[in-house]
């Protein structure tokens, strides 16, 4: 799906689904599921409470072994109203199914911290309601961006040691940089050969390439701000819209009272090869916007900073982590199997 993202315009409601019985969020249920969940069932409703939606599809690249597997464990967790499920209708071809938190999967993420669910800021209409959002493909969009570095890394030699360290939505960026910038999600992707963190801008073509120039202004003023470089990565469709934005882009960012302040990168989802196993925006598809000395070729994601020496490593110094400036929140979620413990939204093991 990153070679071939499902657009908007093709999604035309939601096909019913036929009625199972389902279990109620009572309290005696709660309490089964107390030895019913897993660390990865819990690790699955964080995920779900952080992105909105992800599709089985995702889940199971994130989370299980095989798709089957995790579509048996969906289907119990549905069947006790831990998520919650829908299908949009396109015409051509049958869209995965989409889950959401449900009611009794938010009332143990919200037991779990220590809150009342109203306090978690859940309401199960809101949650449904992504089913008919206009942003559902770009939600869904962004999402398989990120589990496309997951399944990298976990189909990766491990002396590699690549991992997907960091993963914040952009609910969360929001309520961090929002009043400055409101990035479509932010992350960290570690290997052997180094660590890259960067905010992320997911272009689906339907936005002005304008628009998106003009942001480069408020990631200046966050840098400003925090002291912070951070790599800004610009994903589009296709090299021709990469080519325009570029050039628009370039016009911005030389406008800048400290252009180095944000140093941008620049990828199209067709430069993939979808005959390789696991193509991943991790592939040597980056293309600085100015990188230093004049020499800009395409990178792999790990080796973008080679183009902009001036930009500190993560964790190059203490006291120098990003999300420790921003007071994050406690780690949330626990990253998949074979993935490593970070400090962020993809923190922890499961089973």
């Amino acid at each position: 799906m990153i070679t071939n993202p499902t657009k908007q315009r093709t999604l035309r409601g939601h096909k019913a689904t036929r009625p199972n019985p389902r279990a109620a969020n009572t309290t005696d249920h709660q309490a089964a599921l107390a030895w019913r969940l897993t660390p990865r069932d819990r690790w699955i409703i964080r995920m779900l409470h952080e992105h909105r939606v992800l599709t089985s599809h995702q889940i199971t690249a994130l989370a299980f072994p095989s798709f089957r597997s995790g579509r048996m464990r969906l289907r119990e967790l549905y069947l006790w109203s831990v998520v919650d499920r829908f299908q949009p209708f396109i015409s051509v071809g049958t869209a995965p199914m989409h889950y959401v938190l449900a009611p009794a999967g938010a009332s143990v993420l919200a037991a779990e911290d220590g809150l009342d669910v109203k306090d978690l800021g859940y309401r199960h209409d809101r949650a449904f309601g992504v089913a008919h959002s206009l942003r559902l493909a770009h939600t869904v969009g962004v999402a398989e961006w990120f589990t496309a570095l997951v399944d990298r890394a976990r189909h990766s030699d491990p002396d590699e040691r690549t991992a997907l360290a960091a993963w914040w939505s952009e609910a969360r960026c929001g309520r961090h940089f929002g009043d400055l910038i409101k990035p479509d999600a932010y992350g960290r992707w570690s290997t052997a050969g180094g660590q890259i963190e960067f905010f992320l801008e997911y272009d689906f073509g339907t936005e002005a390439l304008s628009k998106l120039a003009g942001k480069l202004a408020g990631y200046a003023a966050l840098a400003e701000a925090t002291g912070i470089t951070t790599p800004l990565l610009v994903w589009l469709p296709t090299s021709r819209r990469e080519a325009a934005a570029r050039r628009l882009l370039h016009r911005a960012w030389r406008e800048l009272d400290d252009p180095q302040s944000v140093p941008v990168a620049t990828a199209a989802a067709e430069l993939l090869n979808p005959q390789i196993a696991h193509p991943s925006p991790a592939d040597e598809i980056w293309l600085p916007l100015d990188a230093v000395g004049g020499t800009s070729y395409r990178r792999m994601l790990h080796r973008l900073l080679d183009a902009w020496p001036y930009v500190p490593p993560p964790n190059s110094a203490p006291g120098t982590d990003s999300a420790a400036r921003t007071d994050s929140p406690a780690p949330t979620p626990m990253p998949p199997p074979a993935t490593s413990r970070g400090h962020t939204s993809s923190g922890g093991e499961t089973s």
